[in-house]
């Protein structure tokens, strides 16, 4: 294993210079420069004015809601939580702000999120690395994983992928183990940092497929990316987001997906289950959770509207622009899910012996 080059990049998901959406809210246009009657603004001041009827009054969320995200604007997590924290503006009486978290793997704001009073005005963006990966990489996690949150609802799977260079000699990933088998370890293959989960579904890769490759860790996508269509590195794990540009422009070259069923953005090319691993399954996601303790009604609630915008075939296009698929579910089935990731990501851990200190 070694390190590769780069500045800090974007490790799980969407490239840095893709996020053009507004910062959350309700957006509210003024009426100036439209010669509205008299008459007709004298009667919406008095609806304006006017008590609310009983059953409005105490709606929940009573104050602004603000949803953490463990990482810096433009990242998957961000850019996908702001168009779902949008969408909820657009449904609750009060507004959803997102606050950025970053650094420290995420802990940092997965901490605040869990010693937040349970009271649905704290929610947070919950990630593979966050809560599937974490829990098993790094010593002294200030939280508990599986304890300290209630899981409301999955948001987006992020589908990864192998991709190799043009110049490479393979183009299945039969190919790929085969020639890895030939030569254990000697093959570099980059990815965007230790303990992402482009490394981690590397890991699972070779552990499945018995095939050995040298890790080469990157600050990000970004600079792995750069040594790949260099031909520093002639195979990498990226996200499906990440790569597709390189993909669509001939630069690179894709060998197979992560996630169980195909890739929309790629349906042409075959998973790792299909072609070389059966069983096999990796990929990036980003939900939502709140603290423990979040009454039933809001978490019923917040799931209820959470699984109403991702049905909205809106939504679903444009998750798919951004590279993700949508995920609606139960809280139970985002609770289970969590579960076994943490239990799949801990056991790769142990047998690749990965861990982060600090």
């Amino acid at each position: 294993m070694r390190a590769g080059r780069g500045g800090a990049g974007n490790a799980e998901g969407i490239p840095p210079g893709t996020h053009g959406l507004g910062m959350t809210g309700n957006s509210t246009s003024g009426i100036g420069g439209i010669g509205l009657p008299r008459r007709a603004l004298l009667a919406a001041s008095a609806a304006l004015a006017a008590p609310r009827p009983a059953s409005a009054q105490g709606a929940w969320p009573e104050k602004p809601v603000r949803i953490i995200v463990p990482f810096p604007p433009g990242q998957a997590a961000d850019i996908l939580t702001r168009v779902i924290a949008d969408e909820l503006s657009k449904r609750w009486p009060q507004r959803v702000v997102v606050e950025n978290r970053g650094g420290g793997a995420g802990a940092p704001a997965l901490e605040a999120a869990a010693r937040a009073a349970p009271d649905g005005t704290t929610l947070v963006a919950g990630t593979s690395g966050t809560l599937g990966v974490n829990p098993s990489v790094l010593p002294n996690l200030p939280y508990d994983a599986e304890r300290d949150f209630a899981f409301i609802g999955n948001v987006a799977v992020l589908p990864l992928l192998l991709v190799a260079n043009p110049a490479a000699p393979w183009r299945t990933a039969p190919q790929v183990v085969a020639a890895a088998k030939q030569r254990p370890g000697a093959i570099d293959l980059a990815t965007a940092g230790p303990a992402t989960s482009q490394h981690m579904s590397a890991e699972l890769f070779s552990h499945r497929t018995g095939a050995r490759f040298n890790m080469v860790h990157y600050r990000g996508s970004g600079p792995a990316m750069a040594d790949l269509l260099a031909g520093t590195v002639p195979l990498m794990f990226d996200s499906v987001t990440s790569a597709l540009p390189q993909i669509q422009a001939g630069k690179a070259i894709p060998i197979a997906v992560t996630t169980p069923q195909r890739a929309p953005q790629l349906p042409q090319v075959p998973t790792i289950a299909e072609a070389v691993a059966p069983g096999y399954a990796a990929y990036g996601w980003t939900g939502l959770c709140g603290p423990a303790g979040l009454p039933e009604p809001i978490l019923r609630k917040v799931n209820a509207d959470l699984n109403a915008i991702l049905r909205d075939p809106a939504i679903q296009s444009r998750f798919i622009e951004l590279g993700g698929t949508v995920a609606p579910g139960t809280p139970e089935d985002f609770a289970g899910f969590v579960r076994r990731e943490i239990a799949q990501w801990r056991e790769v851990a142990r047998i690749a012996n990965v861990r982060l200190e600090g």
